[in-house]
Order: structure tokens, then C-alpha cells, then sequence
């Protein structure tokens, strides 16, 4: 069993002002995110005054020179010290890359290093440039805010992955993301170790790449947003500085509208302009037209040639059969060969697959390609299940996991993280209820009870990768929607299957999110911004109540998921609403969690800051009432607002002399909440459910339970800071 224990002492480095306002208690471990393999915290640290003088042994390169920039200028803006020349050298860091990697940038590159810090400065020793990577990123988490100054941690650190692949899928078609969005992403990635960035750049909204055989794609297909081939490649280029492969999707036969709207004559049935709400999602090619076959076969040589990574992904996903029945030329076809619909996109898929393997690709695609036999060299992505996760090992397939990592599901980030890669009961429906619902659409989302994984099954997983579907994520949105929760889940593919402490993580999200700020990601900024266009006048009640509410999950803010997801620029309303700005993780939630509990435990020192948050956020609802008379815009906030003032209320009753029936009122408010919860809890609830006012969801309930409940089981309750009496 390998030892993951981190210890140290003193708070985490560089809290954002007012992130973890409330933070009453010592994080026990650094904020390490991903954990290495091994790591033990020693006493001592090196205090940092100034620049680095970085040392080399073995192998260097212009590659690694700008890693070193890079980590230089990243610790200058964590540390608040000066890096400019001149500057006095306060860290000596010796770097020894043991070898070149002729892996590097594939499947196989060597990611294992292990880093040493004492007193002397900081030593790391890599397999290969890849491995490099990995320990400044870890090396930058060390360090730490004390009195006197920053300082790293003195440490010894062994460290490499537990899963080779380790991606984040942006869909850039839904909603277009900007190169400097991506590149954005890319550094948020370097720093959280994950290596594979997956393109989605077609469906049925835009063709999101230029391409000179087939001009029409950026003509037609784009709207206007698209990445030139210049663009592309310099994409690559920074990914590839970052040890980060790109992995391009082009997805047929089905979610081709966009792609047919330009070449109409591929198409299984007809396509016009302008676009049809209702085709955008139906649309398929023709897999028996030898010209569409051509067409692709072209189209996928010259996308093949912008992205040097071995891995293609083709999509193959949620085809819809009528389209190929309802045309009776395919029909013909169909019963002249004796094809199903399966077994007809089963050839499709054999042809593209050889079609990629003449340019030297591995293909990839979507489970629903396991309906049919094919080729078992193809790398399955599951994402309705963990079901298919064992149903494609099983059938011989390379896999790459994202069910259980869809992040436009909103939920918080501790529901991903629980999921594990291998376990095949991980992800899915309860078939019981699935069985109730009579939703045939729901039924492949089911658990199977009888899935199970060899260790021959386990050994075919490569890894998985986080998914940020945008129907209802503009560029805007994107980092508050990927981050810290991407971090999260780089760390349930790198790290040991025995890490797995939900209460770690919470403790160090913030932390870590705190971090990637300085660094450059924005989604404290974005959100504020919103706010602020939201309501002009006084943002501060706004932001009182969307810091401890989150929004509903599990597609619930689409509302009416059918239309949301067909309209040709996603979610016709515009993507500006408190919900829209909500974190999915509330920080100041989950601290007053903590420290109620801390409370009722006999920490009776913090019942005075307890008691002020819930007066703030009990007093914050007539602020806001006050605010909607000049700004209606916040108006439909209101009823969530009414509701955490209920439970504010609740939770003060229950740390003092309560009134008569204060229990009937908090729980009547506990009630309301858990209903809330509950209406969005699954993809089943959403569908029978009314949703919350606002589409809010307030976080403080766990807290505001606990109180009650200690208030409810004895006489004895917490007063004026004097702690449980």
C-alpha cells in the first residue's frame, strides 16, 4: 500500500480575501491536488525572497527552458516576491531530467518524478521532460504564507500516475470558446496534471474548424466562429510546452447538422438553411452513399493532418435510426444486405476506422458503438454508465472513462470525485426506478447489477477524462463551470484508488482554486462581472446569497431539456441569470458546515462568528427585497433568498432560548430545502419535479440539520459564544 500521507502545520499559502473568511481550523495536510503517491512533509522550509536559479543535469531542452520560465514567474506570482533580474535568488532548484522521451506527447510518456526540498533548496529528478512538468506543478503547491514571509515546504515526494490518460473534453461547438479561452485551460491543466485536452468541434450548432478542401464547413457551418489552421496548430504547440496532448472530435454519423447545413447532399434526409430548431440534433449522414463515405474520408485525412496526436475521436453517438428508415433509398439498401440499424452504423464505423488507420489513427468513439461488433482496437469512451465500462473491456476495447465526470451536470464536485475509473457500479440509475419511470431513452442509463471488471478489464482502462457539455456555458462561464472541480477529478485520475476523503478534498478545493487564480484562471472575476451587470446599483446582496447557494443539477436549469438542447445556439434564453453566475461548490457553505460541527463538538469559541454569519444571512433577504424594487432583474432570487433567511433563522433559534414553535418553523424550512434537493437529485427527479424559484439550491441546510438536531435531541443549546451548555 503505497503511503499518500501528507502532514504539515500552519495555514494553507494565499487565500483569496474573503474565499475562506470563516476558516477556523489548521488544514492538517498541504493542498496538494493532485496527491502524489508518496509525500511526507518534513520540518524546515526555504524561505523565498526572491528569483530561482534553476541548476541543470542530464537532459535539457528549449522545452524545459520554458517550463522553468513558466514555474519562475508562477512563483513570483504566488510568493508576491520579485523575480526580475537582478533580484536576490532565494531558491536554488536542481533539475535532473534523466533522459529524453521518445514517448513524449503519446499514451506512454514517462510522468514519474520525485522532488526533494529542504533547507538547500529543491531537487528534482524526472524519468523524462514529461515528468518535469509534473514535479514543478507539484513544487509550486508547496508553497505556503507564514509570518515571516513565504516559504516551501520541506519535502520528500515520490510521485506518478495512476492512469495514463487523464483529459478534459470542452465541447467548443454548442457554445465557441476562444483561443485564449483554451489556452487558459491549458495552463489549468499543466498545474493539476491533467495531459489530454479533448476537442468536441462539430455537432449539430457549428464546424468549428477552417478547412480548405471543404470551404463551406467554415462558410456555412460556423456562424462565423471558427479556429484557422494557423490557429490550430499554434493550439497544439502550446499544449504540447504543457505536456498536454489534443485530442480533436469530429462526431458522425449522427449530431452532423451543422456539417450538413454545408454539403445538404450527404444528408439522410433533407437539411436547410436556416437552421431547423427541430433537425439539429436528428440530422445524420448517409453511410450508404459512396460520396458521403468520400466526403468524410476526406474531410477526416485533412482534420488528421492539424492534430499530430494518435488518438481521433469520431463520436458515433445518439444516432437517431429514423433517420436512415424514414429514407427509402437507405431502407433498401438496409434490406437488400440484411442490415439493422446497428449493424449499418457497425459499417460506417468499420469504414472510418480504416480510413483513420491508413493516416496512422487510432479511432475513438461514444459506447453507443458497442451495439454492434467492431474492430476491438477502437478506444471506447463510456459515458451513460459504468456499465459500458465493463461491457467494452469485456469486448477487448482500450477505454477511456466519462461517465461519472460530466460537469454540466452541476453537481458539486464530491459527487464526481467518488466515482471511481474501474468500478462498474460507479455511474448509473437505479434499473428499479429507470423500470418506473417507462423513459425508454433512460433505460441504457441503468445500472447492471451484474457488471463486474477483471483485473484483464481493469488493464484495458487507459484512463478518463472530465466532460463540460455547453448548452448553457458561454466562454464567460467556462472557467467557473470547469474549475476548481476539473482539479478534482485530475486528482481521482492521478492519484492511488485509496485516495478517496471527501473531507480532504473540500478542505483543499479552496485552496486550491485560490491558487489557480493568482495563476491566471478568472472564474472569481467572471462571476463578479455577471453580478455586477445583474444588479448595477448594489451588488452585494446578490452576492451574499450566491455565495451560499448553488445551482439545480442534473440538466434541471435547462428546464425544458428538449428545446434547450436543439436550439442552434443552445438555450434560447440568454445565459445571464443568478443561477448561471452560482458556483457549484459553495466554500462559504461548506466552512459553516465544518464549524458547526466543530461547534457542537466543543469548540465553543466559535459560536459568535456562527452566530454572525446566519444574522448576515438572515438580515441579507430585506437587502435584497430592497435591491429588487430598483433592480427587477434579481426578482426571481427572491423566494430562495426568503428561504435562507428561514434557515438562517432556524439555525439562531437553535443556538439560543428559542421561541415558542421555533420548531415547527425550521422545520417546515428544512422541509421546503430538502425538497428542493430532491427535485433535482437525478435525472428521474428532474422529470417529475417542479424546480426552486431562481434554480437555486441553499447550501447551508447540512449546517442549519445539524443544529437542529443537537437542539432537538437535548435542552442544551449553544449561546452567545459560550460554546454547548
Amino acid at each position: 500500500m503505497p503511503d499518500i500521507r501528507c502532514f504539515r502545520s500552519g495555514l494553507p499559502f494565499m487565500f483569496m480575501a474573503g474565499l475562506c473568511a470563516h476558516m477556523s481550523v489548521a488544514v492538517a495536510e498541504p493542498a496538494l491536488m493532485p496527491q502524489p503517491r508518496t509525500c511526507h512533509i518534513q520540518s524546515g522550509a526555504v524561505p523565498l525572497s526572491g528569483g530561482v536559479a534553476v541548476e541543470w543535469q542530464g537532459m535539457r531542452s528549449a522545452m524545459l527552458d520554458h517550463a522553468a520560465e513558466r514555474f519562475t514567474q508562477r512563483l513570483a506570482a504566488l510568493s508576491a516576491r520579485d523575480a526580475a533580474p537582478g533580484a536576490r535568488l532565494g531558491l536554488t532548484l536542481r533539475i535532473h531530467c534523466l533522459a529524453p522521451d521518445a514517448d513524449m506527447l503519446s499514451i506512454h510518456m514517462r510522468e514519474h518524478y520525485s522532488l526533494h526540498t529542504d533547507a538547500q533548496g529543491a531537487t528534482l529528478e524526472a524519468d523524462g521532460p514529461a515528468g518535469v512538468l509534473r514535479g514543478l506543478a507539484t513544487l509550486l503547491q508547496l508553497v505556503e504564507r507564514r509570518d515571516g514571509g513565504p516559504v516551501l515546504d520541506a519535502a520528500e515526494i515520490d510521485d506518478a500516475p495512476r492512469f495514463a490518460w487523464r483529459g478534459l473534453l470542452v465541447d467548443v461547438s454548442r457554445h465557441f470558446m476562444s483561443l485564449a479561452a483554451l489556452k487558459r485551460q491549458l495552463d489549468m491543466m499543466e498545474l493539476t496534471k491533467l495531459n489530454v485536452l479533448h476537442l468536441h468541434l462539430s455537432d449539430g450548432q457549428g464546424f468549428r474548424v477552417e478547412s480548405r478542401l471543404y470551404p463551406r464547413l467554415q462558410q456555412v457551418a460556423s456562424h462565423g466562429q471558427y479556429y484557422t489552421q494557423q490557429q490550430v496548430r499554434e493550439l497544439v504547440a502550446y499544449a504540447a510546452q504543457r505536456g498536454i496532448r489534443i485530442v480533436p472530435e469530429f462526431d458522425t454519423p449522427g449530431h452532423s447538422y451543422a456539417l450538413l447545413l454545408a454539403y445538404p447532399q450527404y444528408a439522410a434526409q433533407p437539411v436547410a438553411a436556416p437552421m431547423d430548431p427541430k433537425r439539429v440534433v436528428r440530422a445524420a449522414i448517409d453511410p450508404t452513399s459512396p460520396q458521403a463515405r468520400d466526403f468524410i474520408a476526406r474531410l477526416y485525412h485533412e482534420m488528421a493532418g492539424l492534430f499530430p496526436d494518435a488518438y481521433f475521436h469520431v463520436g458515433g453517438d445518439e444516432v437517431r435510426p429514423d433517420e436512415w428508415m424514414r429514407n427509402p433509398r437507405i431502407n433498401a439498401w438496409m434490406q437488400q444486405h440484411g442490415y439493422t440499424t446497428a449493424a449499418l452504423q457497425a459499417m460506417y464505423t468499420q469504414r472510418v476506422h480504416d480510413m483513420l488507420a491508413r493516416d496512422g489513427k487510432t479511432m475513438m468513439g461514444w459506447d453507443e458503438l458497442l451495439d454492434a461488433p467492431v474492430p476491438a482496437s477502437i478506444v471506447i469512451e463510456p459515458w451513460r454508465g459504468s456499465r459500458y465500462t465493463a461491457a467494452a473491456t469485456q469486448a477487448g476495447h482500450p477505454v477511456v472513462v466519462s461517465s461519472g465526470y460530466y460537469l454540466d451536470l452541476l453537481l458539486p464536485a464530491a459527487e464526481h470525485y467518488r466515482v471511481d475509473p474501474l468500478d462498474p457500479q460507479g455511474n448509473g440509475l437505479p434499473p428499479d426506478q429507470v423500470a418506473q419511470a417507462h423513459a425508454p431513452f433512460l433505460e441504457p442509463f441503468a445500472l447492471d447489477p451484474a457488471a463486474r471488471m477483471t483485473p484483464a478489464q481493469d488493464a484495458r482502462v487507459m484512463g478518463a477524462e472530465t466532460a463540460l457539455w455547453t448548452e448553457i456555458v458561454t466562454e464567460e462561464m467556462l472557467d467557473n463551470r470547469l474549475w476548481p472541480r476539473a482539479a478534482a477529478l485530475a486528482e481521482r485520475f492521478w492519484s492511488p484508488a485509496s485516495v478517496r476523503d471527501a473531507a480532504s478534498l473540500a478542505t483543499r478545493l479552496p485552496v486550491v482554486q485560490a491558487e489557480l487564480e493568482l495563476l491566471g484562471n478568472r472564474a472569481t472575476a467572471d462571476r463578479a462581472r455577471m453580478m455586477a451587470r445583474l444588479a448595477p446599483d448594489d451588488v452585494t446582496p446578490l452576492a451574499t446569497l450566491l455565495s451560499v447557494t448553488s445551482p439545480v443539477r442534473h440538466y434541471a436549469h435547462n428546464h425544458v431539456f428538449g428545446p434547450s438542447r436543439v436550439a442552434p445556439t443552445a438555450d434560447p434564453r440568454p445565459l445571464d441569470r443568478a443561477a448561471d453566475i452560482a458556483a457549484t461548490d459553495s466554500t462559504q457553505a461548506a466552512v459553516f458546515y465544518r464549524d458547526v460541527l466543530s461547534c457542537l463538538a466543543g469548540r465553543k469559541d466559535l459560536a459568535p462568528s456562527l452566530r454572525a454569519r446566519l444574522e448576515n444571512w438572515r438580515d441579507n433577504d430585506a437587502r435584497l427585497r430592497l435591491l429588487a424594487q430598483r433592480d427587477p432583474s434579481v426578482t426571481e432570487v427572491l423566494p430562495a433568498s426568503a428561504l435562507l433567511a428561514q434557515l438562517a433563522q432556524a439555525g439562531l433559534d437553535a443556538m439560543s432560548a428559542p421561541p415558542t414553535g421555533w420548531r415547527e418553523q425550521a422545520e417546515a424550512a428544512l422541509a421546503t430545502a430538502r425538497g428542493q434537493f430532491a427535485a433535482s437529485a437525478s435525472m428521474l427527479a428532474v422529470r417529475t419535479s417542479p424546480q426552486p424559484a431562481g434554480d437555486l439550491l441553499p447550501d447551508i441546510t447540512p449546517g442549519i440539520v445539524a443544529l437542529v438536531q443537537a437542539a432537538r435531541s437535548s435542552d442544551r443549546v449553544v449561546q452567545q459564544g459560550a460554546g454547548t451548555r
